[in-house]
């Protein structure tokens, strides 16, 4: 299964739709998971143009109640080709404030279950995280367990232009992911 992954479109103050370039990296993907900060129901029917959307948001926000959309600060897991997905807009783990690029090798305690911390935190056990939140894409594993996230396509590092999307492949052997910086397909 392949799947196409966002978060933080900021949509309709970058603009009134996402770039084009997200539908030419998500092109054939089977399935788009959006990581929050969506902000406006349009965006997640632009994406449903191209394959089913699933997404998470944090309250108040206006596309709480959309039926593709659950709402809290807890996130959702999912089972996805009988791979567990947890999906939420802010990853926050006990001993370590913000998940950014190099942070759980360094902070999170060595003696702690990683996958028990996931579990505390989505209520179910987990084998892939995807969440949104700081702006700063990465792709990495950590003791067995992939965690992505894929930027933003609108506002990169809180810097308006465009950014990045992710894809993740889910196969019998487990998950992979990338990070597409989406300026590889503007004319």
């Amino acid at each position: 299964m392949r799947i196409g992954l966002l978060s933080d479109s900021h949509l309709p103050s970058m603009g009134p739709e996402l770039p084009p370039e997200v539908a030419s990296a998500f092109e054939g993907v089977d399935l788009i998971l959006h990581a929050g900060d969506i902000y406006i129901s349009d965006c997640l029917d632009w994406l449903e143009r191209i394959a089913p959307v699933i997404a998470v948001e944090v309250p108040p926000a206006p596309v709480v109640g959309d039926p593709r959309v659950v709402s809290g600060h807890v996130g959702r897991v999912l089972d996805l080709e009988g791979h567990a997905v947890g999906l939420v807009h802010d990853l926050g783990m006990r001993g370590v404030n913000e998940v950014i690029p190099g942070v759980i090798e360094k902070k999170f305690p060595a003696d702690r279950s990683l996958a028990g911390a996931l579990e505390d935190f989505f209520g179910a056990p987990v084998e892939t995280v995807v969440f949104g939140h700081t702006h700063l894409p990465m792709v990495e594993t950590h003791r067995g367990i992939v965690f992505v996230n894929p930027g933003s396509p609108t506002l990169p590092r809180f810097i308006r232009k465009l950014g990045t999307v992710g894809i993740m492949e889910l196969t019998a052997e487990g998950a992979t992911a990338e990070i597409v910086d989406l300026t590889t397909f503007s004319a």
